[in-house]
């Protein structure tokens, strides 16, 4: 993927590219990598953070079997993009761990959630997305052989004041 677009934050000037390595990282160091959670900001709440230098990722939500949840991304405190996203399990067999191994296969050319697909064993992931970075939408599902047990919708792009 190329990346050449170049916007301004506040008075900033921030590369794509920069932005979704970062985020990418920040993916991996927190829920899909099995990171630590904060205290939380609301009651019963899970949030966790990821800072580097000028730029703050955050991920709260709110459930387990039925979530919902938002990711968001700042520099220099000012937010800038987010992810809302909506799930739930629907089958018998879910497996947590392998939802978070296939959300830290998430791409560069998607760095939304996870892989377009991504499979072990039973368990098959799928994730399709419209849009690109700026605005987008998509829906991901896990199957365990052929009886889907996960869905999850989720959308985002960039935030101005």
């Amino acid at each position: 993927m190329q990346f050449e677009f170049v916007f301004k934050i506040g008075g900033t000037k921030m590369n794509q590219r920069r932005i979704i390595e970062f985020l990418l990282k920040a993916k991996k160091a927190t829920y899909a990598g099995k990171g630590p959670e904060m205290n939380p900001w609301r009651p019963e709440s899970h949030d966790l953070k990821y800072e580097e230098n000028d730029l703050l990722y955050i991920d709260t939500y709110l459930g387990g079997e039925k979530f919902a949840g938002e990711e968001a991304l700042w520099v220099n405190n000012k937010p800038f993009w987010v992810m809302n996203y909506c799930g739930r399990v629907t089958g018998n067999g879910f497996d947590g761990d392998f939802l978070k191994e296939a959300l830290s296969n998430v791409s560069e050319d998607k760095p939304y959630r996870g892989p377009e697909e991504y499979i072990k064993g039973d368990y098959i992931y799928k994730c399709s997305v419209d849009g690109d970075f700026e605005w987008f939408s998509g829906f991901e599902e896990i199957f365990k052989g052929s009886q889907k047990i996960f869905e999850c919708m989720f959308h985002g792009g960039f935030v101005k004041p």
